[in-house]
């Protein structure tokens, strides 16, 4: 029996098939062309857009030592749209959204109330969520907080800022307390008044950061824990003796005494705490505290 036939069916078959895969490989490029003078199109008008637009260029610093090519760090620019009202992070949150996913930095409440999303913008520690970019000179310069080991981007390691916070014990540890759950500890509205500023704390360490001190000196206490110790050395409900124990620890090598009195520390903070005279305060009380009469 003759195969021929077959063959010329095999052969009719496979003729049929070049075509259609021909045109799927075709179909496939012109989609992709497609998409790409799209995209292109739409980065032109948002361009255009821009130019009829009052805008900022942001300067940000980026890193990140697990990507291949990205490890050495290099500052990228992002020119976004300016609106009334418009913060650091609000322009951060646009260059990510819009032009680079990637792009790292810490935000929460954008109320400045969290304290993770300090950041080093025109030269100087400052909250992303407060800072208004109507006050800074263009173009903006966003790096992460000096003096700190860098994660990627703008995010840095906090964990020796929280070790040094907890370091000052920030508890309250009275000696005693009412006998009735139900009962206030009651403390006088002066003594209220004098602590007050020292408990709008919220850990965002830009004090930290800006401490000359600190960056040398990495057992130094630092501004932020200083003044935690002094919220609650200060507070008329907290016993004698724990006031002794937390006064030997800010009295130790590394503690009040390392602060030479720059007041970088107190022009940087966001909630404006006078944390360079809480230190002085607590230096002061330590002298007292170590004078005898004899």
């Amino acid at each position: 029996m003759s195969t021929e036939p077959e063959t010329e069916i095999e052969e009719e078959s496979s003729a049929e098939n070049l075509p259609q895969t021909s045109s799927h490989q075709q179909r496939r490029i012109e989609e992709k062309a497609t998409r790409k003078s799209e995209r292109e199109a739409a980065e032109k008008a948002q361009a255009e857009s821009l130019e009829d637009e009052e805008t900022y260029e942001l300067k940000v610093f980026r890193y990140d030592p697990e990507i291949e090519g990205k490890e050495e760090p290099r500052f990228d620019t992002f020119v976004v749209p300016y609106h009334k009202g418009m913060t650091v992070l609000d322009a951060l949150i646009y260059a990510r959204d819009h032009y680079d996913s990637s792009l790292t930095f810490r935000h929460s409440c954008q109320q400045a109330i969290c304290g993770s999303d300090a950041l080093f913008v025109n030269g100087r520690q400052r909250l992303g969520c407060k800072t208004q970019l109507a006050d800074l000179d263009d173009p903006v310069r966003i790096e992460p907080l000096p003096h700190q080991e860098v994660v990627k981007d703008l995010v840095v390691d906090m964990e020796h800022f929280y070790d040094q916070m907890e370091a000052v014990e920030p508890f309250f540890d009275p000696d005693e307390t009412p006998d009735d759950e139900l009962e206030e500890q009651r403390q006088s509205r002066e003594n209220r008044e004098k602590v007050k500023m020292s408990t709008r704390c919220i850990w965002c360490g830009a004090c930290m950061s800006s401490c000359n001190i600190a960056a040398g000196d990495n057992q130094y206490l630092g501004p932020a824990a200083i003044n935690k110790a002094y919220r609650f050395a200060m507070d008329e409900r907290e016993g004698e003796d724990r006031k002794e124990e937390r006064m030997r620890i800010v009295e130790q090598e590394h503690g009040v005494w390392r602060c030479q009195t720059q007041f970088s520390c107190t022009e940087v903070c966001p909630k404006d705490i006078p944390l360079t005279e809480h230190i002085q305060e607590l230096k002061r009380e330590a002298v007292k505290s170590n004078l005898k009469f004899w």
